[in-house]
């Protein structure tokens, strides 16, 4: 191992602080922290056989190592988690989902919230409760809500037909919804609804089943038995529901139950959200080893992934399997997220106990799954990478892969994509389109040439701007104001286009125009399947059952794919906007303003004159002019020769 970038020992403080690995390319690989920095950067540079293998490889694969001093641990755990979310370094454990899971959300941010189940990323203005194993438990539970608590579930386009023809829906009618979109009930009384659903789901619930039955036999009482009956139906609805959601913590706890479940490589995370001592939610992660930390290092880790992006999702008590190093120090950042005291502890005796065992099980048998699902495909993707590399005489596997893909219709609309995959996984952050400058004098040859020049530059222009940084921090290839990568920043180890020889030409010839003769380009013809290398009369002719061929199918059918859709993305826009250019009194603002509003071709057609009059900006008048305009250009359309 080269230890050429080692520090001399006296000049690593011995304060605590958090350090980086950069490699050659001066991105950042792993991110750690220690109480005293000399001593743990010294234990990378012991004799390489005595290294975790996944340690050994980060600290050969690093060219440069730096530290930054903090006065306190809980700083340094904090400077930690914002440089893993900033750097997104591949040598640090990644938690990732080991499935989607739905979530029940309420989307609280609109004048008329509507409960509706989702998966995916989280939306700022909606609150979400879950996550739930199934999505056929959380629309059961809600429809037997929805009784009890009539809100909004229906989409917006129902929601504003019903507002236009002054008809709710069908819930409306069987008693499901309050109907706010016919004025049934006031915004301030339809959230007074929401506002009882999202306490009852958050686990308030003991008040409102108290209230209701106080309400029943007050009904029952002034002889009132029709709302009586009703009052009764509901407390059943409500009974119901937490019948599936059993009490698991007798003393009504709000607590997150961890637990791990490890071997050498992967580790496994199940989590129980359990709220007024029920169970709430269920969620599972899996991650790769990275190096060999124990299972105290690995629940702090994941603690920190878990919560420092969510400071509404901590609880009042968090139950793990073993305390992290500093468990007062994670305790205190925690606490200071939440705005209230948090409890980390192991469970010793009774309910707790036997709940995080049952999560335990949990644990080891997603592992299993997992594996299972998972053991062909590491070993497929290395040798995708390894046959890739072997097949173009490449010095290393190619890591990062970049292909590109042209389309257009006989000439015309011409854009580009280009998509990202490292370490044979898609990277879809990164993908980007193009739009070729030059329409007229274009053929997919010239449009790949312009493709590659413009990406390679931006290339060439990050690495100089971030040369300027390398004094002060190091070259910037991730910029500062947003922390994210710099578009452009980081250079591929393998350009795949799509075609044949004179697209590879293409690509080659724009790379050597901007002076780059590092990055190899291969193309992948549809017909045969063949593999073109630039200079080369023949192609490259993998095998069909090659793991590496498949690998190079999938990048190109990705680039391809996603360039059809941006294609046609555009081709919509442009059929509205060239269908609308003669309509009176329709400028560029209010064209603009229109297709946001309906965001296709196909809606615009499929809105009445109503909905086109309430886009704001657009009259009867010119509402009626559009609806003509539009009929006129499908009569054209379906008979040309009239």
């Amino acid at each position: 191992m080269s230890q050429s970038y080692r520090p001399k020992p006296g000049e690593i403080p011995t304060e605590p602080g958090v350090y980086r690995f950069r490699d050659k390319q001066r991105r950042v690989i792993y991110v750690g922290k220690a109480k005293n920095l000399r001593a743990r950067l010294s234990s990378y540079f012991q004799d390489i056989g005595n290294l975790h293998q996944r340690t050994a490889s980060m600290v050969t694969t690093a060219a440069s190592v730096e530290w930054t001093v903090v006065k306190t641990e809980v700083e340094a755990l904090q400077l930690e988690y914002s440089w893993i979310k900033e750097f997104d370094p591949r040598f640090n454990v990644k938690y990732r989902d080991d499935k989607s899971y739905p979530w029940l959300a309420v989307t609280v941010g609109e004048e008329f919230p509507r409960v509706m189940v989702g998966r995916g990323a989280k939306r700022k203005g909606t609150r979400y409760f879950g996550p739930y194993s199934h999505a056929w438990a959380i629309r059961e539970t809600v429809d037997i809500l929805l009784r009890v608590f009539p809100m909004r579930s229906c989409s917006n386009g129902v929601f504003k037909r019903s507002q236009q023809i002054g008809r709710p829906c069908l819930l409306g009618y069987i008693d499901k919804c309050a109907a706010p979109c016919v004025g049934n009930v006031t915004p301030a009384e339809h959230r007074a609804i929401v506002d009882d659903f999202c306490e009852f789901m958050a686990g308030r619930t003991r008040p409102f089943m108290k209230r209701i039955e106080q309400q029943m036999y007050a009904a029952s009482d002034s002889m009132d038995f029709e709302k009586a009956a009703r009052l009764r139906d509901d407390l059943g609805a409500m009974r119901k529901a937490l019948e599936k959601q059993a009490v698991v913590l007798g003393d009504g706890a709000d607590a997150d139950v961890i637990a791990l479940a490890e071997d050498p490589l992967e580790v496994a995370v199940q989590v129980f959200y359990v709220r007024g001592g029920r169970i709430r939610g269920q969620r599972g992660w899996v991650a790769d080893r990275t190096d060999d930390s124990g299972t105290p290092e690995l629940v702090e880790n994941f603690l920190l992934q878990l919560y420092a992006g969510e400071p509404d999702a901590v609880p009042k008590e968090i139950l793990v399997p073993e305390l992290p190093p500093e468990p007062a120090t994670l305790e205190q950042l925690l606490g200071d997220l939440r705005g209230a005291k948090v409890s980390i502890r192991v469970p010793q005796r009774g309910d707790k106990k036997s709940l995080q065992e049952n999560v335990a099980r949990n644990a080891k048998e997603s592992l299993a799954l997992h594996k299972t699902k998972r053991a062909s495909d590491l070993t497929t993707r290395n040798q995708a990478l390894s046959e890739i590399a072997e097949a173009l005489g490449l010095d290393e596997a190619p890591l990062r892969i970049e292909c590109y893909d042209v389309s257009h219709i006989q000439g015309t609309e011409i854009v580009a994509s280009m998509v990202v995959f490292e370490d044979g996984l898609a990277r879809k952050g990164e993908y980007r389109r193009f739009v070729i400058r030059d329409q007229q004098g274009s053929d997919d040859v010239a449009a790949m040439h312009e493709v590659i020049t413009r990406r390679f530059r931006r290339l060439l222009d990050e690495q100089a701007r971030s040369e300027e940084r390398i004094g002060e921090d190091g070259p910037m290839l991730v910029d500062p104001d947003t922390g994210r990568p710099r578009k452009f920043a980081y250079a591929p180890g393998l350009v795949v286009v799509d075609g044949g020889a004179p697209q590879v030409a293409a690509a080659q010839r724009a790379l050597d125009e901007l002076g780059i003769d590092d990055i190899p380009v291969c193309g992948l013809a549809k017909r045969l399947e063949e593999v073109w290398v630039p200079g080369q009369e023949d192609p490259v002719i993998l095998r069909r059952t090659s793991e590496g061929l498949y690998l190079l199918q999938r990048l190109r059918d990705e680039a391809h794919r996603f360039a059809i859709a941006h294609h046609r993305g555009r081709r919509s826009k442009s059929m509205v906007e060239s269908m609308l250019d003669d309509v009176p009194g329709l400028g560029e603002v209010r064209r603009k303003t229109l297709l946001r509003h309906f965001g296709s071709l196909k809606k615009l057609r499929e809105a009445d004159l109503e909905a086109i009059a309430a886009v704001p900006g657009i009259g009867p008048r010119t509402a009626s002019a559009i609806k003509t305009a539009v009929a006129t250009s499908d009569a054209t359309r379906k008979n040309p020769a009239s």
